[in-house]
């Protein structure tokens, strides 16, 4: 992947890059998810190579970061590489959600992953005990969770296969993990690729390739203007990256939006995910002439795989749009793109950057997805606040259960 960044006014600041650096490899040693791409997956081959060949459904039971990351990537890459099994998730308890996703589904050909990393997760529970009730098998059933957490201790008792999250990764940097990886495994996905496109970005960081030097320019230049450009906007033209918009705005909000560790400032970056060119008909109006206080980041495909041509039709009464002749759809959407950017670079004024991916693979998107996990870290470290941490959503959690407990 490549990204080219259009910041007015940037700087070198070569002292804060060394300092940032210092700060990521000492991070570095005790945060989980930098080590993903690099890590044994046999046991997740295995388990895989020698699953049921008569269930075409796997069904994942998690919520936030137990099912965004894993399905963002399944459904990029749905369009070009047909899934061996379809992938479905319940990550809500509204009742309609839950039955209509009941019928899509024969429950003698689906397989269960239940993934809640504390085991006490109230959605994903919830829906469990709805599913488990009726019938409780342990075939039907893998628990992916904290080593000695409460699921782990059911799940064993039940008799169904257990695999456990790495240390020190959290929810919304675990799509790597087991969590991510089994169900994309078991839909026939190249989790290999999808490691390897990570690991390239992972060594282009720490081993000062080309995408390390865009990264901390990022970061720094959102962190020392977050109290002017304090909304961060990725317009994604491809709608195969629709899914990974929202993974991005969970990553963003839930990392970023916290109070500085060494004073009582609330800070936070607000992630907004579009799609174009569809975006370019609502929120681009907001972009182009609202408050200066919005970031874009465009990300592109440089190869769609699919060749699709406009006819050489004259339309009668539309004569005018003969111009889109025997375009290509790739190259068009792609003319969009660089019709907005161009348009935004004449106002000055809004910080914009570039993501180009090569194609729609498993490579691409793991790639991608370490990006934002890298950039993330360095962004959080910059503006002092506990990237790994949620307490504003833990608050919630506790008023909750103590609801239930009172009724």
């Amino acid at each position: 992947m490549e990204n080219r960044l259009y910041f007015n006014r940037l700087e070198t600041l070569t002292e804060d890059k060394k300092k940032l650096i210092k700060k990521i490899n000492l991070e570095r040693e005790s945060i989980g998810y930098y080590s993903l791409p690099k890590q044994n997956i046999d046991d997740i081959l295995e388990f895989t190579e020698n699953f049921d060949e008569s269930i075409e459904n796997i069904v994942v039971l998690g919520i936030g970061g137990s099912s965004l990351g894993a399905k963002a990537i399944y459904e990029f890459l749905k369009p070009i590489e047909q899934p061996k099994r379809s992938l479905f998730f319940f990550e809500s308890t509204d009742p309609l959600n839950i039955a209509d996703l009941l019928k899509q589904i024969d429950m003698d050909k689906t397989h269960f992953l239940i993934i809640s990393k504390s085991g006490g997760t109230v959605e994903t529970i919830s829906i469990f005990k709805y599913i488990y009730a009726p019938n409780p098998d342990k075939r039907r059933f893998t628990f992916i969770t904290d080593k000695g957490s409460s699921l782990d201790k059911f799940a064993e008792d039940l008799g169904s296969k257990r695999f456990y999250l790495p240390d020190n990764v959290g929810g919304r940097f675990s799509v790597l993990s087991v969590v991510g990886l089994m169900p994309l495994a078991l839909c026939g996905i190249d989790i290999k690729a999808l490691l390897k496109g990570a690991d390239d970005v992972c060594d282009s960081f720490f081993e000062e390739g080309l995408l390390k030097y865009a990264l901390l320019d990022k970061a720094l230049y959102y962190a020392k203007n977050h109290a002017r450009y304090n909304i961060n906007c990725i317009f994604a033209y491809s709608e195969t990256l629709k899914y990974f918009t929202e993974w991005y705005v969970q990553l963003w909000g839930e990392s970023l939006g916290k109070k500085q560790r060494c004073s009582a400032f609330n800070v936070g970056l607000t992630p907004i995910g579009l799609i174009g060119p569809k975006d370019q008909h609502s929120f681009l109006q907001l972009i182009m002439e609202g408050t200066r206080d919005k970031s874009v980041t465009f990300i592109k495909l440089r190869e769609f795989e699919h060749e699709m041509y406009i006819p050489p039709v004259t339309l009668k009464h539309l004569e005018s749009l003969d111009m889109l002749n025997d375009i290509a759809f790739h190259d068009l959407i792609n003319m969009q793109c660089d019709s907005v950017i161009e348009a935004l670079k004449n106002e000055k004024e809004v910080p914009l950057d570039e993501i180009i991916i090569p194609a729609v693979n498993a490579e691409s998107i793991g790639a991608l997805m370490y990006y934002y996990e890298l950039l993330t870290s360095l962004v959080g470290e910059l503006i002092d606040v506990n990237t790994y941490d949620q307490p504003g959503v833990e608050a919630g959690k506790i008023i909750l259960k103590e609801k239930l407990q009172s009724r």
